[in-house]
């Protein structure tokens, strides 16, 4: 048996929030930027999931079959008021601690839900979901993210005397990989590293590329290879000490973003900095890489597991379950918040996203804190 103490008793008239956090770094970081923003106090609980998870999910509603046991023991009283969780593992868990409390607990899920929308008290998403037409579903511009200005000031100051003697405008590279039907291969990598190196030279800067933990092992070299400008490379892996992905936001002028990542995407936007969108599919890709290597590549991109079970998704599950990141790029660029690489970008500077600001006073308002206010935010 494990013990655990209990969670603390939070002050007189305060609702305690329950986050539920998962492996998944973008989703963490929204459910986490929501929290802080509340002012409630709030308790952390890391979940860990067993590989049958889907199966128990998806056939028993509301249950801890799908986390591990130590996860499930921190489950216990005072249960909260307040419930925030992202993605599919994490949704039966919520339901279940709903089902708990001999008090009203409130639900906010972000992202797309699994289970109908109606199991949630509120649905925070973004335009790549179809979502439109429930009640309590509330559509931001972008999702949420949670690097503060603290955050920034000190990791400029903590890697200034490495950054900051490369040439401006210094052009931040983020890059992604494998996500649903998108697939960072050899041939777009190395597209990516001729057209970010061809921006720098156009503009005499020079580059600040980071990978993340869905790049495949070969992006860093061969994205290199492609380079004549100056350049930093942070090749990200599992246990590094230091990242400069922070720094990066913070001192970059311009930004070059992978288009299958809304999270990098969402916190490159919100520098209010010009936004470059990397395409990342194959149909694209298809009038330039030609010969029957090309084509061998990129079938092997198409019957790749995840690419074949977001087909599926996208053809037979129900509109709610569908998924177009097509639909967020197009707002983007609607918005003047970002361009296709190898576009101009617009002169005026993008307004602020107002999406954090709109999601917490929805929230304060379902805990009867606050009425409601959606300066920017679409129902």
């Amino acid at each position: 048996m494990i013990n655990r103490p209990a969670d603390p008793e939070p002050a007189v008239g305060a609702p305690l929030v329950w986050v539920l956090l998962g492996h998944k770094a973008g989703d963490n970081n929204q459910v986490m930027a929501l929290a802080e923003n509340l002012g409630f106090p709030v308790v952390e609980k890391h979940m860990r999931y067993r590989s049958t998870e889907l199966w128990t999910n998806l056939l028993f509603g509301p249950n801890l079959l799908g986390i591990r046991k130590a996860s499930a023991a921190q489950l216990r009283p005072p249960w909260p008021r307040l419930v925030i969780t992202a993605g599919r593992r994490n949704e039966p868990v919520a339901r279940w601690i709903q089902r708990q409390a001999e008090h009203p607990v409130r639900l906010v899920h972000i992202g797309r839900p699994w289970a109908h929308p109606d199991c949630f008290d509120l649905i925070i998403a973004t335009p790549q979901y179809y979502l439109e037409g429930y009640g309590n579903v509330m559509t931001l511009d972008l999702p949420l993210h949670h690097i503060g200005a603290d955050q920034l000031e000190a990791a400029t100051a903590m890697w200034r005397d490495r950054l900051l003697h490369l040439p401006e405008p210094r052009i931040a590279v983020l890059v992604g990989g494998e996500s649903g039907g998108f697939h960072l291969d050899r041939a777009k990598t190395r597209r990516l590293g001729q057209a970010v190196d061809r921006l720098a030279q156009e503009l005499g800067g020079s580059l600040l590329i980071s990978t993340s933990p869905r790049t495949p092992r070969h992006a860093a070299g061969e994205l290199s290879a492609e380079l004549r400008s100056p350049y930093f490379l942070f090749d990200w892996h599992s246990g590094a000490s230091e990242n400069p992905y922070p720094a990066f936001l913070a001192i970059a002028d311009r930004f070059v973003v992978t288009g299958e990542s809304m999270s990098m995407l969402a916190e490159a936007c919100a520098t209010r900095r010009p936004v470059y969108i990397f395409d990342m599919t194959d149909k694209r890709g298809m009038a330039r890489d030609h010969g029957p290597v090309a084509a061998m590549v990129r079938v092997g991109n198409a019957l790749r597991y995840k690419a074949l079970t977001h087909r599926m998704a996208q053809r037979f599950a129900p509109r709610r379950m569908r998924r177009d990141v097509g639909r967020l790029h197009r707002s983007l660029i609607g918005a003047g918040r970002a361009v296709w690489l190898g576009q101009e970008f617009p002169s005026a500077e993008p307004e602020p996203v107002a999406d954090a600001t709109a999601a917490t006073h929805r929230v304060l308002a379902l805990m009867d804190r606050a009425p409601v206010q959606q300066p920017s935010a679409q129902e």
